[in-house]
């Protein structure tokens, strides 16, 4: 009988997002002030009042779907984690839970992964799509073969639940991919309305960029283990951790499998902290058996 926390990534944001936080909790308060100054700008007040646009920005959408995770968390009395999980960007959530990374590390380093995002998108327009009722290994071999003939890149990115698969790559790859995916017979190939191709080896620049902030970061021994995107296993140890951080710009998020090895090490119960109900509904497709619930 287990009990794991999941924080979910970008996407999860919403207008007015943290801000009964912020009136019902002084701790919530003092850490949404704190993130405002080291921040350099006012993010509470585009989460509590701004426009869905606003909100879309890259440099202000993942350290606010960031603090809204954390922020909540740090209202939970009684948590005692037995593991943590994060999709995408959740996974800097998960190592505050932990205790591997400070609040304030962890929102420095989102603010640079953001911001190494966006110029990474810039340089290389792309996209990503998302690819429903189709086996993991049909989408991958599709992948696989407009790669090799065309050049282009086009990856596997987002296991996000069975049926579920987003795709990667330059605009041309990914148009190709999902053309052949349909002829296979998929219910659905559709692209997303995304800046650009996230988890795919299009993100280099961003990866080299957030490598450099991560080594000069302090990264603690966490207490309890972390089962990280790009490997999906119980991770315990801080240089792994910090390794698999950087890796995951440039690699798959595997939350399916991750989902599945947290119930083979015995989850139970699965706690979605953050804004939204996304992962709550993932895990549900991902693992029949368990207890899934929210706290935003």
């Amino acid at each position: 009988m287990k009990h794991a926390y999941v924080f979910p990534g970008q996407g999860a944001q919403f207008s007015g997002m943290g801000k009964s936080l912020y009136e019902q909790h002084a701790i919530a308060k003092e850490m949404f002030e704190n993130a405002n100054d080291i921040l350099g700008f006012r993010i509470s007040d585009i989460m509590f009042t701004g426009s869905d646009d606003a909100l879309k920005q890259t440099n202000v959408t993942q350290p606010a779907v960031f603090l809204h995770a954390v922020i909540a968390y740090a209202t939970v009395t009684d948590a005692h984690p037995d593991m943590v999980a994060g999709h995408s960007l959740g996974e800097f959530s998960a190592l505050v839970s932990n205790k591997v990374l400070s609040f304030e590390d962890a929102l420095k380093l989102v603010a640079i992964r953001a911001n190494a995002m966006q110029k990474a998108c810039e340089q290389n327009p792309s996209t990503m799509a998302a690819i429903l009722a189709l086996p993991d290994e049909q989408v991958e071999a599709i992948c696989a073969q407009v790669q090799n003939e065309t050049g282009e890149v086009v990856v596997a990115a987002n296991y996000n639940c069975p049926g579920q698969l987003v795709i990667s790559g330059s605009l041309k790859g990914v148009e190709i991919a999902c053309e052949r995916i349909k002829a296979a017979g998929a219910k659905r190939a559709l692209i997303l309305p995304v800046g650009g191709a996230f988890h795919s080896p299009l993100m280099e620049p961003a990866r080299q960029e957030l490598a450099q902030a991560i080594q000069t970061t302090q990264f603690n021994e966490p207490i309890c283990p972390i089962y990280q995107n790009v490997v999906a296993q119980a991770v315990n140890d801080a240089n792994s951790i910090k390794q698999n951080l950087i890796a995951q710009l440039t690699g798959a998020v595997k939350w399916t499998q991750s989902v599945e090895a947290m119930v083979a090490d015995g989850a139970t119960h699965f706690t979605e902290v953050g804004p939204g109900k996304v992962l709550q509904g993932l895990i549900q497709k991902i693992a029949k058996n368990v207890t899934v619930d929210g706290i935003s």
